[in-house]
Order: structure tokens, then sequence, then C-alpha cells
């Protein structure tokens, strides 16, 4: 009988110690330490993952020893899928996806690999029965032959059926209820999960299988499980959304094979996810009436332009100090051009409540979106409605100049595309911009003043 081993591990990041902490020394955080059992098996593993490597992969070789080739990505039927992964499932990749309870991860999960023809795929669930899983297939109607279930927690159990099976995609429904027999704390702990995705990590790149694992998140919106999960991954999504609205958003946080900054976009249906191709087109409300506080942004996520509708409303206030409630932006950001509007345009917004929202459900970080709130808050200001099919994509500086945003050229021929007559620009993106290669009015203006002129 060997000796029980126990240590304590911060459940926030995951930093192991001897002995109980008031304050983690990795993260900082207060009273996050929990003793949990960490006696792990002498000698080698029989029935997790191992696999008897060629010798030649383990010496030493120079860089320019090493072939190069283009891996061949497994694409199916979502484009928003392919987009937020860089092209395609890259064999041999781990990806991570974490998202709220609720809000459809699973669902999108087994819609893919449903659709994925000619791809052998397990599905690894620890949360739910095979009737659950054969019910959300039956409604998303969907047939597979190639698609197979698994219901266990056991990693051991897991890598031994999938030695028979042998399968081309591995899905695992989630990480967070996998257990394996070398550490004995329970399901879900930090030194679990972390051991969890390590065979799972050695499993991907030994055999070339990609793997997803399906992940919680915390109270705060991290994803739950130690820090050093997000490291030994190779992608990391986020799969979020407001409960109240249909749209989901699938966020790359982290890529190895392609760009952090992309973006799918989803609309919820009884049937499953449906991509949406064109999102600009659902992101502004169509309305017959001239309303004042509107404005349109031409912004970019990843490499997609998009348009989002910003909404302002700016009111006497009734209290002794006024709100700043923002909706979708940053709220210090909003401040920011408060202070420009007061300081160079002479607008009293001191004693105004001030309410932002971006329509849709967004959240948005592009800086080119600054000019459409500011005209939005003008427009508000003034109670006067902006002019229809007219768009805004330029950064606001501390000292009331409109800053120039990369790719302009992309955000005009989007405002063209959905029928947008004139769009406002800084006058420092005019370098190498050809007005004559596009049919809409490009307004340039250099400061605040001039698109107050402009527009009011």
């Amino acid at each position: 009988m060997s000796k029980v081993k126990t240590a304590f591990f911060c459940q926030n990041c995951g930093y192991e110690s001897a002995k109980w902490l008031g304050k983690c020394p990795a993260c900082g955080q207060w009273n996050t330490f929990v003793e949990e059992l960490i006696q792990k098996e002498e000698g080698p593993r029989q029935n997790g993952w191992k696999e008897t490597r060629d010798k030649k992969a383990n010496r030493i070789v120079s860089l320019t020893e090493v072939e190069s080739s283009e891996e061949k990505r497994i694409t199916g039927g979502d484009a928003e899928l392919n987009r937020a992964l860089g092209g395609g499932i890259v064999p041999g990749s781990f990806v991570l996806v974490a998202g709220e309870p609720g809000i459809g991860k699973s669902t999108l999960f087994l819609q893919n690999a449903l659709q994925l023809k000619g791809v052998t795929t397990l599905y690894v669930s620890g949360e739910e029965s095979e009737q659950q899983i054969k019910m959300r297939a039956d409604r998303l109607k969907i047939q597979n032959d190639q698609f197979y279930l698994l219901t266990e927690t056991s990693t051991q159990i897991i890598f031994q059926e999938i030695k028979k099976l042998k399968p081309d995609l591995v899905i695992v429904d989630s990480v967070q209820t996998l257990h394996t027999q070398y550490i004995e704390s329970s399901p879900g702990s930090v030194s679990q999960i972390r051991e969890c995705a390590a065979e799972f990590q050695r499993f991907a790149k030994e055999t070339g299988t990609p793997v997803f694992l399906i992940g919680h998140i915390t109270k705060d919106g991290t994803i739950a499980g130690p820090k050093i999960l997000e490291h030994m991954v190779d992608t990391v999504l986020q799969f979020e959304g407001d409960r109240h609205y249909a749209y989901r958003i699938l966020r790359t946080l982290k890529n190895r094979f392609g760009s952090t900054a992309e973006l799918g976009i989803y609309e919820m249906s009884s049937e499953g996810m449906k991509p949406v191709a064109n999102p600009s087109e659902i992101l502004i409300t169509q309305k017959e009436d001239q309303l004042s506080g509107i404005a349109i942004a031409a912004t970019i996520e990843g490499i997609r332009p998009l348009l989002i509708e910003t909404q302002a409303l700016v009111t006497q206030s009734v209290y002794g100090t006024p709100q700043r409630t923002v909706t979708g932006f940053d709220l210090r950001r909003l401040q920011l051009l408060l202070a420009v509007l007061e300081k160079k345009g002479g607008f009293h917004f001191g004693v105004k409540d001030v309410f932002l929202n971006i329509a849709g459900g967004l959240k948005v970080e592009d800086p080119s979106t600054d000019l459409a709130i500011l005209c939005a808050l003008l427009s508000s200001y003034e109670d006067t409605s902006l002019p229809l099919h007219c768009c805004f994509a330029g950064e606001v500086g501390l000292s009331g100049e409109i800053r120039a945003v990369n790719r302009i050229e992309q955000r005009i021929a989007e405002a063209e595309k959905l029928g947008f007559e004139k769009i406002f620009v800084s006058k420092y993106n005019q370098k190498g911009l050809s007005k004559k290669s596009f049919n809409i009015d490009i307004v340039t203006v250099g400061k605040v003043e001039e698109v107050y002129q402009s527009l009011f």
C-alpha cells in the first residue's frame, strides 16, 4: 500500500504548493488553495495513452533538415468554424472550446461532426446519455453512418475504445467530467483536468488525430481549470452570446494555425446553429423613420468587415451625478469621447445622462467605431437624425483629430455592397485610396468640428 500523497492547488491558476497558502504567489488571488489527492501510479502506465515512439523522432535535427509540408486540413460544411480555425481542422491539433452553460457548445459540435462526410468521428460524452444525444441529432435532421458515440468519463476506457475504432476526429464533452486513475482527486479538480488534458494532448500529437475539448467557464467568464490548460492547447475558441438574442459568436482567443482575431457568427434555431454568411444585414436595424441617436459604424473583426449600429441616448440628468451606462462598448472609451466633445466642441455633457448600446448584443473593441459613436452622441444631443444611408469609420484622438484606420478599402466596399451612399473617413486615409474605384460618396474629415459642420 503506497502512502497517500496530497498537495494544495490554486483553483484559479493551478499553482501547486506543498502547504496551504493564503495568497497565491502566481496569480495573486486570496483563499483559492484547495487540498487534493495526487497519489500517482508507480511504473509504466498500462491503460493510458502510450504508444511506442519512433527512435528517430527523439534525436536532435537541424532546422534545415526538417521538410516543410502543407498539412491538408479537414473542412466541413460549416464555413464559420473553418474561418475561426484559420481554414479548417488541422490534423493533430488540440482545440479547447469554452462557453457558458446552455449557450449551444454541444449542439454546435454535434452538428459539425454529423456534417463531416468521409470522416470517422468519435463523440465522447461525460454529461449526457446516448438517448439524449440521439434526440438532439434527430432534431438536427442530419444522418451520418461514420459518427460514433461513447458515454464514458474514465480516460483509460476512452483510449481503449479509441484504439479499437481509430477515429479521424475526437470530440470530448466535457473536459471537467473526465478522470484518470493516476490522480485520486475528484473530476473537475485542477490536477484531474491538467492530467486528462495532457493525456489527450499526447494522443493528438502522436497519432495526428485532431481533438476538440469542450470546457466550462467560471462565473467570472474565464475558462474553468488551471491556466496551463490554455497553454497546452493549440487553439482556444470562446463561444459567447446574449441569452436574449438568437445570435452566437465563436471567437478565436488563441490559434497556432491562423489569426487570433477571427469571428464566426451563428443564429440559434430549433434545427441547430445556422451560420450567418452576411451578419451586417442582421446587425443593422431596418427602420422606416429617421431617428436621432443612431449611427452606423464600419468595423473589422478579423478579416471580416462588419457594419454595426451604435445607439446613443443623451438626456438631462435628474440626479446629482450624471449616469454613464454602456452595453457592448468600453465605458472608459466613452468617457474619453465625451471629454473630447466637451473640450473641443463646447458641448455640456457633464450635466447629461449618457446611455450607449451596440445593437445585436455584440461587444466591439475596434477603435474605428469612435467616429460613429461620437456622431450618435451628437445626434441625440441635438435631437436631430443623421442622414440615411450614411456610415462612419475613424478613430478619434484626444486632441479632437480623426485618425486613420487600417484596411479602409474593405470597409468602404462593404458599405457600398449594403447600399450606403456616403461614408465618413479620416483625411489621413487618402494616401493610396482611389475614390474613382468606388460608387459611394467618400467624405474625408480631419477634426471633430468638421464632422459636426458636415452633419448638422
